[in-house]
């Protein structure tokens, strides 16, 4: 919309008009990621394929994960081989892997789109006051992510958890205080640039808030690149809580991916070679990371369109 456009039509009207076609562009350039790159296609598909896998999970799961199975005589169906019975044969106390891993899909996404969406919030957040206010703002901003760049995150991430309690909101919540970290100056330097556009000088004329410039006309210019850590945060979170569960650090009530490798590890699944236990979770984990940095991948080149001439 020109300037001319804004000057003969009333300013709610463009006021409206612009956040909605910055809103529909930030959409279609996300969508244009999945049909120009086929690796973030791919990386959607996975997702909805473990999406549908989550949500249908009480239908496809033949038992309970938690339930121990029992034979005709009530004798615990332990250590039992994939079989038509059992699609991945039954761990050391006799629960169906095959039902675990369906039902870890649901663990894994919710920490996984839970994480990557605190993430786009507090980053884009950060990078919004920090790039449009500047000064002793902005200076102290950054040197919080400074501090935030300087811890090690695993082990934060243990240290919280174990402090907490281990459950899978606690791990979210322990994630999404260092993850936003990259998006926010990231997002920061991208807001530096926009706010010195001639649009934002207009909303600023009319008499528009800062509130109301920096989320209803620079923050939808931005949300690409809040989709993009949002998007590579999803991998990050989900291992990250394989990680965590792995080492012991999970909520014992939750069936996870991770869960499932930390109980294969102590019950030595490996020494007595039942690949079939440890080897599906440590697949879907990696399907999973690798699909978020696909879709990131995508991103990237829209974003950044040199990387695609390179």
């Amino acid at each position: 919309m020109t300037s001319e456009t804004m000057a003969t039509v009333p300013q709610a009207t463009w006021r409206r008009s612009w956040v909605v076609e910055n809103l529909v562009s930030a959409l279609r350039a996300s969508a244009q990621v999945l049909r120009q790159d086929r690796f973030a296609l791919v990386g959607a598909l996975i997702y909805l394929f473990f999406l549908l896998v989550a949500i249908f999970a009480p239908y496809i799961a033949p038992y309970d994960p938690q339930v121990i199975v029992t034979d005709e005589a009530g004798n615990w169906m332990v250590n039992q081989k994939p079989s038509a019975k059992f699609l991945l044969g039954t761990t050391n106390v006799g629960r169906d892997i095959f039902s675990q891993l369906v039902y870890g899909a649901r663990a894994a996404l919710l920490v996984g789109f839970t994480a990557a969406l605190a993430v786009a919030i507090i980053g884009t957040v950060v990078g919004l006051i920090a790039g449009y206010y500047g000064g002793i703002v902005d200076t102290i901003l950054m040197r919080i992510t400074d501090i935030a760049f300087g811890i090690p995150f695993l082990p934060l991430v243990i240290v919280l958890v174990a402090f907490l309690k281990p459950s899978i909101w606690n791990t979210v919540a322990a994630m999404a205080l260092l993850l936003w970290r990259d998006s926010g100056r990231v997002i920061r330097s991208q807001v530096l640039t926009v706010r010195e556009r001639s649009f934002v000088e207009a909303a600023r004329v009319s008499g528009a808030s800062d509130l109301r410039i920096m989320f209803l006309y620079i923050a939808p210019n931005i949300l690409p690149l809040s989709f993009l850590y949002g998007s590579l945060a999803i991998g990050w979170a989900i291992l990250t809580e394989a990680s965590v569960s792995f080492l012991g650090f999970g909520d014992p009530n939750t069936i996870s991916w991770g869960y499932m490798l930390q109980d294969a590890y102590v019950s030595q699944a490996m020494a007595r070679q039942a690949y079939y236990w440890f080897i599906p979770p440590g697949l879907c984990i990696m399907l999973t990371v690798m699909a978020g940095f696909f879709i990131g991948r995508g991103f990237e080149e829209v974003l950044f369109p040199r990387l695609q001439r390179q």
